[in-house]
């Protein structure tokens, strides 16, 4: 396979590799999501790592190159213990939970765009990338300040285990949910863990 053929291919906004927290962790998350978050149907519990991405056609190449990439990184323990936001140009705020440690993270979004450096859009931010997890959507950075506030007292840090990483996409009409199409798994050495 030659990767520049499928850097040729138009990234689109109906895939993504994502870092998806275990089901079992999903509910408090998607109790703060249902209430704030407009993309709640859209979009699983996840963690953007590359982001637009190839079309869907092009998965399984995009897989190929990925994997030696994730098999990089070491299984890690993460935490999901405190809220950040990010401000938009039109002074909207997205409140999200802080994965720690941020560091590993981080060296698994480096790996995965080292093999795809025209996919690391989410790496183009001025402060690089920031592992996030969006839980919802505000007018403003004071409502969006609140929202953490409130929800930091009574919230209880969520743990797991990171294992793998999931290439997922969103066919169908508009508005439809993203799936996973393919997971690839870190550097466990026993798929029985992933």
């Amino acid at each position: 396979m030659d990767p520049r053929s499928l850097e040729a291919a138009p990234k689109v906004a109906l895939t993504a590799v994502v870092l998806i927290p275990p089901e079992t962790i999903w509910e408090p998350i998607q109790a703060i999501r249902s209430a704030h978050d407009p993309q709640f149907v859209r979009w699983m519990p996840h963690v953007t790592l590359l982001y637009p991405f190839v079309p869907e056609t092009r998965l399984d190449e995009a897989a190929a190159l990925l994997t030696p990439a994730a098999a990089t990184v070491e299984p890690f323990e993460a935490t999901l213990a405190s809220f950040g936001h990010f401000v938009h140009g039109r002074g909207s705020a997205t409140l999200w939970l802080r994965p720690e440690p941020s560091d590993r993270l981080i060296a698994l979004q480096a790996a995965l765009a080292q093999a795809m450096p025209w996919c690391d859009d989410v790496g183009r931010f001025p402060g690089g990338f920031t592992p996030h997890l969006s839980v919802g959507r505000f007018p403003n950075r004071t409502q969006a300040e609140a929202m953490a506030e409130r929800l930091l007292t009574t919230w209880t840090p969520l743990r797991f285990r990171a294992l793998q990483v999931a290439l997922i996409a969103r066919p169908g009409p508009p508005g439809a949910p993203f799936a996973v199409r393919t997971r690839l798994p870190l550097a466990t050495g026993n798929p029985a863990e992933v």
